[in-house]
């Protein structure tokens, strides 16, 4: 009953709920744009499997991540710092994202410089025959 009273507990409870409630939300427009795409005699199926997908998936995912955070026995000491399973995968997450969101911005100036060429490109040659 102490749990019950414990603001801390109500407050890590509403922010996984609401951790859970956008993705639940977005996964619902995603679910809704594709089965415009479908016949009307197959769209209620498909929300029902693709529904009950994404909820199946988010349960195991959020079992696999209590897991994870169970994973504290030092695995290797590295400059005298204890490195458990968790903090490998932790750091692993880390770099993925960081790698995913280095490579998005590359690749956002690089087509931005290849509009701008092209638009410089352009204006040359109009430029030319004009003359």
């Amino acid at each position: 009953m102490e749990l019950l009273t414990e603001p801390n507990i109500w407050i890590a409870f509403f922010m996984l709920a609401a951790l859970e409630i956008v993705p639940g939300i977005d996964n619902i427009i995603f679910i809704s744009i594709l089965l415009g795409r479908l016949p009307p005699e197959q769209r209620d199926l498909a929300r029902r499997l693709g529904l009950g997908f994404a909820m199946v998936s988010r349960m195991a995912l959020l079992f696999s991540l209590a897991w994870v955070m169970t994973l504290t026995t030092p695995l290797i000491t590295l400059l005298g710092q204890e490195i458990s399973g968790r903090d490998l995968i932790l750091l692993g997450g880390g770099v993925c994202l960081l790698y995913k969101a280095s490579h998005e911005i590359f690749m956002e100036v690089k087509v931005q410089e290849s509009k701008e060429t092209r638009a410089g490109v352009a204006d040359v040659k109009v430029g030319t025959s004009v003359f």
